[in-house]
């Protein structure tokens, strides 16, 4: 064998595996992306979860209080004509579902401030209307900074610790941001990040940290696919996906179903007090 061999083949082996450990780079980077996508989307779907939830109490829990009452209502008839043991049982467990009224200390907790009351609070008292809160859900525009910030600037991107802790620190930021649809706020984000230092430099030759990188990546995701399970099968989140485009027209629906079970057992009630 002439030495010419050797060095071929030395060199057949170093080419192979500088390919295998640009495959495995390659690997890496493109688990890492797959994993921001997914944390955007849960992220998103938690956000429109939560303003659903919001909106869905403030609607309809009215109306949920307003059954509960009839209910109790109507197991006390019930219970005052029969006088049985058990109708009265079921009349002190129907009265225990009802939510109390609040005390005056707990209606005006946070309404008083050193002026006196608050503009919701003194509307109250005058009897006008008052304006519910706002319902937030971000933009398409602030969706899409939102989008573009966490893909730049989320902290799985990070292999040192302390580029991890700025970057989480700003992606808490962005969170909250995009949860409240500030879109001012997050264009302000996004000039900050393309102003701030540059990510550091990846460096070369580090199999053993790309194969824990990937087992960390895997971990990660199936962490997160926990989370969006729990939000999808949470009674709001199955609520949105039932009408994922027009989650309002389906509170509506529901509300129709309300108002008409709360004719339905008024009518019960006006019969048992003939």
């Amino acid at each position: 064998m002439s030495d010419a061999e050797p060095q071929a083949e030395s060199h057949d082996r170093s080419q192979e595996e500088t390919q295998a450990a640009e495959r495995l780079e390659r690997a890496v980077r493109a688990a890492e992306q797959a994993l921001i996508e997914f944390e955007i989307a849960v992220e998103t779907f938690r956000v429109e979860v939560e303003n659903f939830s919001r909106l869905h109490h403030q609607r309809l829990g009215p109306m949920y209080s307003r059954l509960d009452e009839l209910d109790a209502l109507i197991a006390e008839a019930l219970a005052a004509r029969t006088g049985d043991p058990e109708d009265l049982r079921k009349a002190r467990e129907a009265r225990g579902l009802v939510q109390p009224m609040p005390g005056v200390e707990e209606l005006f907790h946070g309404w008083i401030d050193s002026e006196g009351l608050s503009p919701e609070a003194a509307a109250m008292l005058t009897e006008r209307p008052v304006q519910p809160p706002p319902r937030v859900r971000p933009s398409e525009e602030a969706r899409r900074i939102y989008r573009e910030l966490a893909r730049k600037a989320h902290p799985d991107l990070a292999e040192e610790e302390a580029e991890r802790e700025r970057r989480g620190a700003f992606i808490v930021r962005v969170n909250a941001a995009y949860a409240a649809g500030d879109e001012e706020a997050l264009r302000a984000l996004a000039e900050e990040w393309e102003a701030g230092p540059p990510p550091p430099e990846r460096r070369a030759g580090r199999s053993e940290e790309l194969y824990a990188r990937l087992e960390w990546l895997a971990e990660r995701k199936e962490m997160l696919a926990a989370v969006a399970a729990e939000l999808e099968s949470s009674a709001i989140g199955a609520m949105i996906k039932m009408a994922p485009e027009d989650p309002d027209a389906l509170l509506d629906e529901i509300a129709e179903q309300l108002l008409a079970q709360a004719s339905e057992k008024e009518a019960r009630l006006a019969e048992l007090a003939r």
